[in-house]
């Protein structure tokens, strides 16, 4: 006959339960929720609603208070995430994340996405956090970073192709190209448009038409 194993006592809770935000985070997705349901005061009272922050848009948290708690919480849910859903290392988001742009805008919409979830009345929207969001993102995450930054961060590959592509030479090659194509839809907008007959309202001046009373040049 076996006996039964001795069960001891969990050192840690089975799951950890997912970090708060900030105060001044909680205050940001209220005014969010009231500009989406409020009354009409208190849509009003917020001021310009396409300027309220939102923080899953780091860049929109303009205020440095704001700014802070956003960063503070999404490394805390960067340690949740690597404690509660990795087990193997090619899972695991790198400690040095807020130095790579596309995890911090990946983490941010990632952290609000499961927030949501998480106060959801059912369960569906974190189902489809767990079958949808979170795979999506360690897939992309996998595919950019591959294997660098594995034993500390390592500078950008692609830093001299960037350098390149902002150098003075080639902004002003594609600022010419965008001016070519413009120029094009205007001369193509300029010969559909009907000109008009000279009349008792316009007069020529430098072999262009003119109307008088407002100035404007007919070509």
């Amino acid at each position: 006959m076996t006996s039964e194993p001795e069960l001891t006592p969990a050192a840690a809770p089975l799951a950890q339960p997912f970090p708060k935000p900030g105060r001044l985070v909680e205050l940001a997705y209220w005014e969010l929720a009231l500009a989406a349901d409020g009354t009409p005061e208190q849509k009003a009272q917020l001021g310009d609603l396409r300027t309220l922050p939102r923080p899953w848009d780091p860049p929109t948290c303009t205020h440095h208070d704001l700014r802070l708690e956003v960063w503070i919480w999404l490394d805390d849910v960067v340690i949740w995430l690597n404690h509660e859903y990795v087990w193997d290392t090619a899972a695991y988001i790198p400690s040095c994340w807020p130095e790579h742009p596309h995890l911090v805008h990946d983490i941010a919409v990632l952290a609000d996405q499961r927030r949501r979830a998480g106060r959801a009345a059912t369960s569906d929207a974190l189902e489809d956090w767990h079958r949808h969001a979170l795979p999506t993102f360690l897939d992309r995450m996998n595919a950019r970073l591959k294997s660098h930054c594995e034993n500390g961060h390592q500078t950008s590959p692609s830093t001299s192709r960037h350098a390149r592509h902002t150098s003075d030479p080639h902004r002003r090659r594609r600022t010419a190209t965008f001016d070519a194509d413009a120029a094009l839809v205007r001369a193509s907008q300029t010969e559909l448009r009907p000109r008009p007959e000279p009349g008792p309202g316009l007069r020529l001046v430098d072999e262009e038409l003119v109307d008088p009373g407002t100035g404007e040049v007919f070509e």
